[in-house]
């Protein structure tokens, strides 16, 4: 290679690198605005709004969070697509945006790769395989084996086609080699409701969703689709321990992201804040209340991540042949 060119461009390579910094340093220089596919009052966009005062506090600068929901998010998609690209507007997006709906939609009106930088996490839930209190099934172990003794004659329940809780339900009759069928409810309450009565052989639900029914006596947690249990119940097993499949995880996760091709220093700057908010007692605090965990992740981890969960669901999806087109 010509020595000159590789001078030239490791000095422009230096060059970029201070800007950047440059850059980081003083953003931000006005208002950021978080938009949000989330309606006001719901346990995700909260949690966006206490950072937000909190990043608001620290940068100095107003810091807007603007609900756009409705459209499965493609309104707040679409409004950050046309907005500046230089950091000051931020959208907050969840799992099914970018590791479900590439594979429910043939064509989307964004690429999950292209058009985001996953800055960081905000949180991670895990969900719990709720039924009645008076249902016979006492364990995973059981739906499961009589699933396989009356194929399609058990059913679960969700919300929508394609949000975690119809995928995680999905995903343990990929892993269990069972067929069920899915119930579409338009409301949680009246999901939960319909776990409580018996309508629904069981349900995934969070401790936000099913917890308050699950507090009357209503319905009752037999596993955790976590690793591990879960510290606010610790007399209910994992999906494993309970006589599901080994190795099964069904998580909801949310996160801010920014333009793709932000400078580094830049992004770097904006997930620093964002993970000293999240250290905030404060916000600790309404994430027990939530029944959220902290997601520490660097980006690098974060994003491999993301992948690993669109190749699970895409895989998932394909066997349960639903589309969203």
């Amino acid at each position: 290679m010509n020595p000159i060119k590789t001078l030239a461009a490791a000095a422009f390579g230096a060059l970029a690198l201070l800007a950047g910094a440059a850059q980081a340093q003083e953003f931000p220089t006005k208002p950021v605005r978080i938009t949000t596919p989330f309606p006001a009052g719901a346990g995700p966009e909260a949690v966006v709004r206490l950072v937000a005062e909190r990043l608001q506090k620290k940068w100095g600068k107003p810091v807007v969070v603007e609900n756009k929901p409705g459209a499965n998010g493609f309104i707040a998609i679409d409004q950050f697509k046309r907005a500046a690209n230089d950091g000051h507007e931020l959208i907050h997006l969840d799992n099914v945006h970018l590791v479900a709906y590439p594979h429910l939609f043939k064509k989307l009106p964004y690429d999950p790769v292209k058009d985001f930088d996953p800055v960081t996490p905000l949180f991670k839930t895990y969900f719990f395989v709720g039924v009645g209190a008076n249902s016979k099934y006492k364990s995973v172990g059981q739906i499961v084996a009589d699933a396989k003794a009356r194929p399609g004659a058990l059913n679960y329940g969700s919300w929508s086609v394609g949000n975690p809780v119809h995928l995680g339900s999905a995903l343990l009759e990929s892993m269990t080699n069972t067929q069920m069928q899915h119930v579409v409810y338009k409301e949680t309450s009246q999901l939960y409701t319909g776990v409580a009565t018996g309508e629904l052989d069981f349900a995934l639900g969070s401790l936000a969703t099913a917890g308050p029914l699950q507090r009357s006596g209503k319905l009752k947690f037999i596993a955790v689709t976590g690793p591990k249990r879960h510290p606010a119940f610790p007399d209910v097993p994992t999906v494993a321990e309970s006589g599901g499949p080994a190795g099964y995880e069904v998580t909801g996760w949310t996160t801010i992201a920014a333009p793709k091709g932000l400078p580094k220093p830049v992004a770097d700057k904006i997930q620093k804040d964002i993970e000293e908010a999240l250290a905030d007692p404060e916000i600790k605090q309404r994430y027990a209340t939530f029944g959220y965990d902290v997601f520490p992740a660097t980006r690098d981890e974060f994003n491999a991540f993301i992948a690993a969960e669109s190749k699970k669901y895409a895989e998932v999806i394909r066997r349960a042949k639903v589309s969203l087109d």
